[in-house]
């Protein structure tokens, strides 16, 4: 018997020791800097021959301006118009015949754009980046902003205005938020200052944001560093420095307790739920990442379990946390059952919660949660596109282009008491709640104070 016992003990040990006896996980990169303070991030990667070229602007919609809003993704569209040496569609057509393919993202503290395709195409990749963040005011002009204005209001209607629930993108921020706090306006902008954009506004916006000085590419593939340094070099060298830019120094504020009411042309009613949090990779982010899938992330989760098949009172329920560059929040959505008033929606949730924060999670729970947030950010390091990605993301971040073990750490790293804590300290406190109800059922609403 006591053999055995042994046994199962060495047994029990050999995943721990394991882990601890796991090689260090490093993505290698080099790091230089061009005379006009472009930063270039690069990874080798000779699995398969192909690069992809992933270049951050440090220009989101954070970094607008009350009645200046939507700028930042307005000027991703701007950017593939067409530059001075390739004319519009030249960058795709190019692209495309080389067997490459690009896109762009904006969000609240960056904009994206990436190559992604052959290694032989990267020369041709750096040339069109380098053209159309040298040479791109010369080719600008009122009917192409007039043009990609209308698109992005198209995209506002289709994704705000038109989709079932989408008031909720106007109304969350600006309720969580203060007024003129960089959060506080959706990265899509509003129709009244896409509609007032003006030429040179746009292209001032350009001129601050969109400077060597502001931006840093990562490419990461079957290429050699010095050979690509050479190319950065050859392409982007001779564009001029841009201004200084400050980043905003922003005040502490406390969020009051917030009840809305929403009517949209909708059949089920909506419950949002929504608490200011913290920064990316402030100490406690990693715990409130945890806390979502506790809540939501599995069929077994909290909310799934409790609302969805439990009580059966939400069709659905999902959490999320959204920590940024200068602040973060919380969020709890749960759409309601046919019939079913949200003020038993949000009972089930307070009552999720209060447990959460009470006994914290069990050590299975927990183990779950782990093991599913570090698959999913392993899975992503198969594809080199990613990596380009994440190096770009953790430099700004953290400075640290190689953060990815620091990261996987600070998930493993988390405790039962950490949850309870996140949740205790975050999610118990003020909030902000919407309640999305159809036409004319404000019934339906968690309360029955109407603050809109």
């Amino acid at each position: 018997m006591p053999l055995l016992r042994l046994a199962l003990a060495a047994a029990l040990l050999e995943p721990a020791l394991a882990l601890a006896q796991s090689p260090k996980l490093t993505v290698p990169y080099t790091i230089d800097t061009l005379t006009n303070g472009l930063t270039l991030i690069v990874h080798e990667d000779s699995s398969v021959p192909t690069v992809t070229t992933n270049i951050w602007f440090h220009a989101g919609s954070g970094d607008e301006a009350p009645g200046r809003t939507g700028f930042a993704h307005l000027f991703e569209h701007l950017m593939f118009m067409g530059s001075e040496h390739a004319e519009y569609p030249a960058f795709d057509r190019l692209l495309e015949a080389a067997g490459a393919s690009n896109n762009g993202t904006t969000d609240n503290d960056r904009t994206m754009y990436y190559e992604t395709g052959p290694s032989n195409a990267l020369p041709l990749m750096l040339w069109l980046d380098a053209d159309r963040m040298g040479w791109l005011l010369p080719t600008m002009d009122a009917p192409k902003l007039d043009l990609q204005r209308d698109v992005v209001k198209n995209e506002r209607r289709e994704g705000v205005e038109n989709r079932p629930y989408g008031v909720a993108e106007d109304i969350l921020s600006a309720a969580l938020y203060p007024k003129n706090h960089p959060y506080s306006w959706p990265v899509i902008g509003s129709m009244a200052d896409l509609s007032a954009a003006s030429l040179e506004d746009v292209k001032s916006f350009f001129r601050k944001y969109y400077a060597p000085n502001n931006a840093v590419i990562s490419i990461a593939g079957d290429v050699k560093a010095a050979e690509v340094k050479a190319l950065v070099t050859k392409y982007f060298a001779d564009i001029p420095r841009g201004p200084a830019i400050a980043r905003p120094q922003l005040a502490d504020f406390k969020v009051r307790d917030t009840a809305i009411v929403a009517e949209d042309r909708v059949q089920l009613p909506r419950l949002y739920l929504q608490w200011h949090a913290v920064k990316s990779y402030h100490e406690d982010d990693a715990a409130l990442d945890v806390t979502s899938y506790l809540l939501s992330g599995a069929r077994n989760a909290r909310l799934t379990s409790a609302l969805v098949y439990g009580k059966e009172v939400a069709k659905d329920a999902f959490a999320n946390n959204d920590s940024k560059k200068l602040d973060g929040d919380f969020s709890i959505v749960a759409t309601a059952r046919a019939g079913v008033p949200l003020d038993s929606v949000r009972a089930g949730v307070d009552a999720e919660l209060r447990r959460l924060a009470r006994e914290g999670p069990t050590a299975r729970e927990l183990e779950q949660a782990k093991n599913a947030i570090e698959a999913g950010f392993l899975n992503r390091l198969e594809f080199a596109q990613a990596k380009a990605d994440q190096l770009n993301s953790y430099y700004y971040f953290t400075g640290q282009p190689d953060y990815f073990q620091a990261d996987l750490d600070r998930y493993r790293a988390v405790t039962a008491d950490d949850v309870k804590r996140a949740v205790s300290t975050y999610l118990m406190g003020p909030r902000v709640m919407l309640s999305i109800v159809p036409q004319g059922k404000r019934e339906l609403a968690a309360k029955k104070e109407i603050v809109q």
